[in-house]
């Protein structure tokens, strides 16, 4: 099992923007799928950005392109989700994940929830009207 450790989320006022962190203590081995996905109460878990580390292809959803990036920095066994202009909507705690099967960014959109075996803890986002 990878530990997986968010950080970066807070507070910020619509049109505001964050950058979340989750680094692994291990390195992924080449051929996993990383994700951000995240969840509001009341609301099913929901993926927002897939990365294959494969060729760095990516995938994200309707409701944050445009606006969220995913990259990652295999050097430091990082991952990072940028996002911008923030909504009251993207309001949730966000969530790293991985998966060693890969080929999630084949749609256009990220993998559902139960795509993945690795987990963080999540960091919690508020943004605020």
């Amino acid at each position: 099992q990878l530990r997986l450790v968010e950080s970066g989320g807070g507070s910020v006022q619509a049109g505001g923007s964050l950058r979340l962190s989750c680094v692994s203590e291990h390195s992924y081995g080449g051929g996993f799928c990383l994700a951000w996905l995240r969840q509001s109460p009341g609301k099913r878990r929901e993926g927002v950005a897939a990365i294959d580390e494969r060729d760095d292809t990516t995938a994200y959803a309707d409701s944050v392109q445009g606006r969220f990036t995913i990259s990652r920095d295999s050097s430091k066994n990082a991952l990072y989700l940028q996002m911008n202009n923030l909504e009251p909507g993207d309001s949730g705690m966000y969530y790293c994940a991985a998966d060693a099967t890969g080929f999630c960014t084949s749609s256009p959109t990220p993998p559902p929830a139960e795509w993945y075996d690795h987990w963080g803890q999540g960091t919690q986002v508020s943004v605020s009207p």
